[in-house]
């Protein structure tokens, strides 16, 4: 199979609410750092993918909008997905394994400031039995730590060491919205308090992939993804175990996870019961202590919806380029309780 690497990747500095900037202001700066770093133009990118959500934005093809950062000329092969960046990253992957391309561009933004977001959130449920109901996204998150601490999986006090350690390890990451020291945290709905949840704001990512030599003249340490997989749970959260995900798993055998040890994990987890899931899920509990765990502070030191997926991969992937890494997993999520799931094996040389 033909060699696909990361070669860079940029974010912006993520904040609570950016109503000074639009999307494409937000962008622009962050398309600029990651073709910069690797000496590319616009003309030389053989393909361009972007995730989004027009829900977010309030209008229709909104992602239309935001191509102005890309620029109009030279003309662009382009494509859209309207889910988290880390999925069109997976297309544009597809594409180059192809053949059909040696470089691409892929990039994710979200501003989730100007509306209500825990609201926007229940469009992604069912229907026609849960949406009527109106349950948000923290109320379900709730349900699902309930259901782990019923099970004796996790408990109150763990999910506040996820927390505390989540804003210590952001403190070193100059693009977090969230770091320092945990402010006792407010009830919300129990139990999961004000620091179980992930801040609400707006933020853009931006990765590059170069394939083979292509990747090795970009930059001294590519990030070769050696294994990509993406599955999904039913949609029905009736019909699910909240307290495991199956389709994480899944995805990692497909990815080929348990091939060795990885060093580094960026787990895609907005809560913190959400990280327990996930860690049970990818055998990471097994390896406590030799494993790092959302270094970059993870979802819950900054979650610009639709780009925090993509910003785990990118996380993961500039630890190898610095060298601090060798072996890394990304993990992204999309859609209530851990609902569909994708899952990246990055390597050094």
């Amino acid at each position: 199979m033909r060699e696909v690497a990361i070669v860079a990747f940029g974010q912006s500095v993520h904040v609570r609410d950016s109503a000074e900037t639009s999307e494409v202001e937000m962008l622009m700066p962050v398309l600029h750092e990651v073709l910069d770093r690797t000496g590319l133009a616009a003309r030389d990118i053989g393909f361009t993918c972007s995730g989004s959500c027009d829900y977010l934005a309030g209008r229709a093809f909104s992602f239309t909008m935001a191509l102005d950062g890309v620029g109009a000329w030279p003309p662009v092969s382009e494509s859209h997905v309207e889910m988290d960046g880390a999925w069109a990253l997976y297309e544009a992957w597809v594409k180059l394994l192809t053949g059909e391309a040696d470089t691409a561009l892929v990039y994710a933004y979200g501003k989730s400031s100007p509306g209500d977001l825990r609201e926007v959130l229940t469009r992604q449920l069912d229907p026609y039995y849960v949406a009527p109901l109106w349950p948000d996204s923290v109320a379900l998150a709730a349900l699902q730590a309930q259901a782990l601490i019923d099970a004796k999986l996790t408990d109150e006090r763990e999910l506040a060491r996820i927390a505390a350690r989540s804003r210590r390890d952001a403190e070193s990451n100059p693009h977090a919205q969230l770091r320092g020291a945990l402010p006792a945290g407010e009830p919300l709905v129990a139990p999961l308090r004000s620091g179980d949840c992930p801040p609400i704001g707006d933020g853009a990512a931006a990765v590059v992939l170069a394939a083979g030599d292509t990747a090795r003249r970009l930059t001294a340490r590519p990030a070769w993804i050696r294994g990509l997989d993406h599955r999904i749970e039913a949609h029905s959260l009736g019909v699910r175990d909240l307290t495991d995900s199956p389709s994480t798993r899944l995805a990692a055998q497909h990815a080929g996870l348990a091939a060795r040890p990885v060093d580094t994990a960026e787990l895609h987890a907005p809560f913190t019961s959400q990280e327990v899931v996930l860690r049970r899920a990818l055998g990471l509990d097994a390896a406590e202590g030799t494993v790092r765990i959302n270094p970059s502070g993870g979802a819950l030191a900054a979650n610009p919806v639709m780009a925090t997926g993509l910003i785990r991969i990118g996380e993961a992937a500039a630890r190898i380029h610095r060298g601090d890494s060798d072996r890394a997993l990304a993990h992204a999520t999309s859609g209530p309780c851990l609902q569909q799931n994708l899952v990246a094996v990055l390597e050094g040389e």
